[in-house]
This record gives structure tokens, sequence and C-alpha cells, in this order.
């Protein structure tokens, strides 16, 4: 049930201590200057952010390559001074324009362009020399060769220094399981995508230069200089039925490719100006993908009433340090002590009618404004209630990072609060099933809260779960558990959504 342990850890090469320095294991965030530190100011978490997205590439070089001495292997790692070089995969099926994008992301980025075609044509090299034999006699070079010839090439100091584009490699799962073994790891993959019938139209009209590679298009794309034209050439295998064949093939294979790289994956449809194309794929690939090094954690509790929000708070804030932010406990304090707000809360108290949603906004942000929010973090629960006040909060700037919805059926909740009592003399809270009081005599004068009553529950938890489905889609990246088990099993779904984003759904 749920996910698994190893989930809520930052990294797996983190597991083997003994084998890093100290500065290693503090940028991973395994040793912490605190207990419950989740980062400082915002220029230490940019930092810490860089820090360890070079420290987690370091540890997968590790965990792949395995050397016998890993302090060397390190130092030449940091050496080489290339985390941010483009490491780039296009795919896309026969006339989709991948060439010409790759050639174009490659002159604009000044980076390597790798293709088939450019590696069996390697000079000096015993391997593409190999290649070229297998491509002339049977019209494909096998898999192993392949990658052994990209691996060769990816080692030289060009591709080091400014990085690569790989166009239409890998071209099989079984290539993109290879090269995942080998620790080549691209930071984007661009997928283009457009109707067959399109891409057969272009394929017939597709013109090459026989001096630069350059791919024209009769009707799309035909030079100005005759000198061009003159030396264009059809390519082979352009015909309809050939372009049939290789699309056939082409889906066979990358819906099995795809799979492979799930977070760093972005479909283009190729089907409009090839500009277009080019400009989405640029923006893809300089934007850097989300890094596991510590934040500041703004988490949001929702939850039915009797979902266990306050418990979960009072144990993020406990173990992590964070600011238990509940919504009602600042209204019933600020009339205790009579401040501003509380004397414009008190009618409300008095009448027991709802706080209007702007004068809860100024109590809320009068905390979340002061200087422990801001540097340690918050969880906040009993706010937003409904789409409205969600969208006032957001306005404001106050945007949780994690939101998490504990759902829990309404057998549970009312067996959860009905059955709760409070010792008027003591003040202590008892409940009549989990935590039944000590003696008889103290059973006798036990009160309910009528707030608690059967019918009270079933009109708040009606009420929640009308705006629950308008805050999910606002909180597009909300997590719901299952909120109805033990609250330490809740709490590990709890961290470990924090520490490592889990899927939506959480059974």
């Amino acid at each position: 049930m749920g996910v698994t342990k190893s989930r809520t850890r930052l990294s797996a090469g983190t597991e083997r201590p003994h084998i890093y320095p100290r500065v290693f294991l503090l940028k991973t965030g395994k040793l912490r200057p605190r207990e419950g530190s989740w980062g400082g100011s915002r220029s230490t978490e940019r930092l810490g952010r860089g820090a360890l997205a070079e420290t987690e590439n370091m540890l997968e070089q590790l965990l792949i390559h395995q050397p016998k001495d890993p302090i060397p292997f390190m130092i030449d790692h940091l050496q080489r001074d290339n985390d941010y070089v483009p490491k780039i995969i296009i795919l896309g099926p026969p006339a989709s324009g991948k060439t010409t994008i790759a050639m174009w992301l490659a002159k604009h980025l000044s980076t390597n362009l790798l293709s088939v075609e450019s590696l069996i044509a390697k000079e000096y090299s015993p391997l593409a020399a190999d290649a070229r034999m297998h491509h002339q006699k049977f019209k494909m070079v096998p898999n192993m060769l392949l990658i052994r010839l990209m691996q060769e090439r990816l080692k030289e100091e060009d591709c080091i220094r400014r990085g690569w584009i790989l166009d239409g490699i890998p071209e099989t799962r079984e290539q993109a399981l290879m090269i995942q073994t080998l620790g080549i790891s691209p930071r984007h993959v661009i997928a283009l995508s457009a109707p067959d019938t399109v891409l057969i139209e272009r394929n017939l009209g597709k013109r090459i230069d026989p001096q630069t590679g350059e791919i024209y298009h009769t009707t799309f794309d035909w030079p100005p200089e005759s000198e061009i034209q003159n030396r264009l050439m059809m390519p082979a295998g352009i015909s309809e039925g050939e372009t049939a064949r290789k699309l056939l093939e082409y889906h066979r294979n990358i819906v099995r490719i795809l799979p492979s790289y799930p977070k760093i994956l972005k479909v283009i449809n190729a089907d409009q100006p090839c500009v277009d194309v080019f400009y989405q794929a640029l923006t893809y690939v300089q934007t850097s993908h989300r890094s596991n090094a510590p934040f500041t954690p703004r988490v949001l509790l929702c939850g039915p009433v009797g979902s266990g929000k306050s418990l979960q708070a009072a144990l993020l804030a406990q173990k992590y340090g964070l600011i238990n932010v509940c919504c009602g406990q600042l209204l019933k304090e600020a009339v205790a002590d009579k401040s501003k707000y509380g004397e414009m809360i008190q009618p409300f108290f008095e009448k027991e009618i709802a706080v209007p949603d702007n004068i809860i906004m100024k109590v809320l942000k009068q905390r979340l404004d002061q200087q422990d929010c801001v540097e340690r973090g918050w969880v906040l629960h009993g706010f937003p209630r409904d789409l409205d006040q969600a969208h006032v909060m957001d306005s404001l700037g106050y945007k949780p990072n994690r939101v998490f919805f504990l759902n829990v059926p309404l057998d549970s909740v009312i067996e959860r609060l009905t059955l709760r009592r409070t010792d008027p003399v003591t003040g202590e809270r008892y409940h009549l099933m989990y935590k039944p009081p000590p003696t008889m005599e103290v059973q006798a004068r036990l009160l309910q809260n009528p707030k608690e009553s059967e019918e009270q529950i079933k009109l708040k938890m009606d009420l929640f779960y009308r705006n629950s489905a308008e805050l999910e889609q606002f909180y597009g990246e909300a997590i719901t558990l299952n909120g109805d088990q033990d609250p330490y099993t809740v709490f590990e779904y709890i961290e470990s959504g924090i520490i490592n984003p889990l899927p939506k759904k959480v059974p």
C-alpha cells in the first residue's frame, strides 16, 4: 500500500556515506546544521540547489561507474566544469524536421551535433570504420557498435566542454537502455510529433544540399540562391511507400523509448512553422529542472473536520521546526489579546457566525509575515476553505509549495469526533474509544462539545466536500492522501511528499 520506503530518500547514493568526504554529505543534505533545518535565505537556497544538483549528478556517476578509488573520480568530475553544457536528445518521425531543429539548436548553443551519419563518418576511428562497413553491407549499424561509437565521441574534449545534441539517437528501447547503463544522461529530451499524412507530404518535397547537409523543401523552404538550388539532391528512400514503412517502424519504437525519460521529456507539435518549433525547443532546453535541494517549506493541509490536520501539523512543526499556523487558533488568540483585529472578530464570535474573509486574511497575513514564518517556513491548516479564499491568499503572495488533501470517510469522522469528551475540572480531553477516562468518577463528569454532534459534523463534511473539488483543481500539484489510517503512517506519506513529491493519488 502506498509508496515504498525508498521514495523518502534524496538519493540512493547517500546510503553509502562511508566512501564520500564530509563536504559531499553536507551538500546532499544528509548532514544538516541543525535538526529540522530546511535551508536559510533565498540566496542560500539557490546556492544549495546548484551544489546539490552538481553533487547528485556526481553520485549518479559514482553508482554507475563504481570506481575502485572514488576520490580521484570525483575530483576529475568536478574539474570538468561542464554541469551546465547542453546535453540534449531530439527524436521525431521522418520529415518532422528534427535534423533541422537539431542543427539550429547546435548553432545557437555552440554545441556539437551527433547523428548516426556523423558518427560513422568519423575519421581515424576503427569503430567508425567498422560501423561504415556494417552500414554499407546491411544498411544499419548494430546497437552495441553504435553506442560504443557514441560513447567514444562523447569522451572527446569538445563534447565534454561544449556539450552535445543527439539527432535521432536512441532509435530503439534497447539503445536507450544501453545509453543509460553507460551513465550518459541527457538533461532535455524533445520529441517532435505530427500527423502521418503531413509527414508523408513533407517527405516527398525534401531536398538535401550534399555540401552542407542542410535540408530544404520544394514548397516550404526553397533556397533563394540559384547555386544552392542547382546542387540540391533528392534523398534516397522518400517515396510514399518507403516513408509509410519508416513511420510504422518509428511509431513501434518511440512508444518504448519515451518512458525512459519521464521527467525531462517535452513533446512539441511539429505541424507548424519550423521557426516556431525551434523557439519552443530553444525555450525548453534553456530551462533548468527542479532540484531536490533543501527549500523553505510552505505546507498547506486541507481536509474535513476530524481528518487529523491539527495532529499532522503538530508533527511537522515538531520534527522540522516549521511554524504551526492554525487559522481558527489565530482568530481566538486575536480576541483573547484584545488586539484591533480581535475587537473586529469578537462580535462574530458572539453571534456564532463566520468571520469575513477580509478580516481572516489580515490576521493570517500578520502571522505569515513574521520573521519566524519567513525563515523557517510554515504549515497552515483551517484556511483556505473555498476557492475564493484560495484566490485571495494567492493574490497576496502566500503560495504554498506543498499541498495535501486528507480524505477520511464520514463514518470514520463521526467515530473520531462524536466520542470526544472534555473533563470540565482538569480540562483534559478524552476519547471514549481511543483514550477512555481513567475512572468512572471522571467519566461521569465528562462533557461533549455541542459542535461535535453528529448533525453538526455531517453539515461540516458536506460543506468541505462541496468546495474541495475546486480547491484540488486550483492547487494542481496537490497530493491526496488516505487520512483514515494510523496517524504516523499518514505523517510518513506527508513527509515523503515534502522531501520527494509523491504521485498525485496515494491509496
